[in-house]
């Protein structure tokens, strides 16, 4: 298949509940936070950790499969699965090798791709509280002389009761000459955003929920970006007012707030002449302001779940 040759923007909406979005592990695994903002972050490894674990969970070919082991165990395993022998021919059948890029070196060979897909850090839209849970641990720890301790030990974890996070995405049609990026494997990326966010079900990662996504495919040729989309969109609360800080902070449920997507209508509308499609897939459970505009863009796509 052709590489793709449209150049698409995004941005992703997801729920956290008493969960850890993402921990750091140089800070005692704290959600990792703006300081200034106290709004949460999620780097753009995580996010893409997300869609490779859906990816594998869907059997497709990845390089990265999360599975502890060597470069070069895991290249004979490509190797094998791929019946090809060059770095490059094995690499481009991966889908988030085409689409992430890598750095390969191994033996006589060394590349690197820039991926045509980059994620901006994820940021919860409003301030967040960042909780602190001490719990104690199945089994007691081992005593001196390998004497069995009488009381067990203490767990430290983290949870953010409540964010809502967004993220932004940009798909450059110029970086997928080299990497082999298709239409198709855009379109997997969105699924597998969407799905593998749902799919996030460990103890950590529980109740995290997708709930809002919308694409723009711009027309063959154009160069340009609106660029930012999640700082278009605007929360409130469920009255219509701007939350202040601390009403931000005590936000426990979606049921709570409203995206204002207003701002991201206008961006979009400015740049209709170079779009081609929009697409956007909306949870439910989420109110926006805004939504009977964005049904009524050109060529839009909605899609409810």
């Amino acid at each position: 298949m052709m590489e793709f040759k449209r150049r698409r923007e995004f941005v992703f909406l997801y729920t956290v509940v008493d969960a850890n979005p993402n921990g750091d592990p140089l800070n005692e695994n704290h959600p990792r936070y703006d300081e200034d903002t106290l709004q949460a972050l999620v780097s753009d490894v995580r996010i893409k950790r997300t869609v490779r674990d859906e990816w594998v969970n869907q059997e497709r070919l990845v390089f990265v499969d999360g599975k502890p082991k060597t470069l070069k165990t895991r290249f004979e395993e490509l190797k094998q699965s791929t019946g090809k022998e060059k770095g490059d021919e094995v690499l481009r059948e991966c889908i988030d090798t085409r689409l992430f890029g890598v750095t390969f070196a191994l033996g006589n060979e060394s590349f690197a791709w820039t991926g045509p897909v980059q994620f901006k850090w994820g940021r919860s839209l409003h301030a967040c509280t960042f909780e602190f849970i001490q719990g104690t641990s199945a089994f007691a720890t081992e005593g001196g002389e390998g004497k069995e301790k009488q009381q067990r030990s203490f767990r430290n974890e983290y949870k953010v009761p409540f964010a809502l996070i967004a993220t932004y995405g940009i798909a450059n049609q110029h970086a997928a000459k080299y990497t082999g990026a298709t239409e198709e494997d855009l379109d997997l990326l969105a699924e597998a955003l969407w799905s593998g966010t749902d799919n996030l079900i460990t103890r950590s990662k529980q109740e995290h929920k997708s709930r809002f996504y919308l694409e723009i495919t711009y027309k063959e040729g154009f160069n340009g970006k609106i660029g930012a989309l999640d700082e278009k969109l605007r929360l409130l609360t469920a009255e219509g007012e701007e939350p202040d800080r601390d009403a931000q902070r005590a936000l426990r449920r979606l049921s709570q707030l409203v995206v204002d997507i207003e701002p991201l209508i206008d961006a979009v509308e400015e740049k209709s002449d170079q779009i081609d499609r929009v697409r956007a897939i909306v949870n439910k459970e989420l109110s926006l302001l805004g939504i009977d505009r964005l049904k009524n863009l050109a060529g839009a796509v909605i899609e409810v779940r």
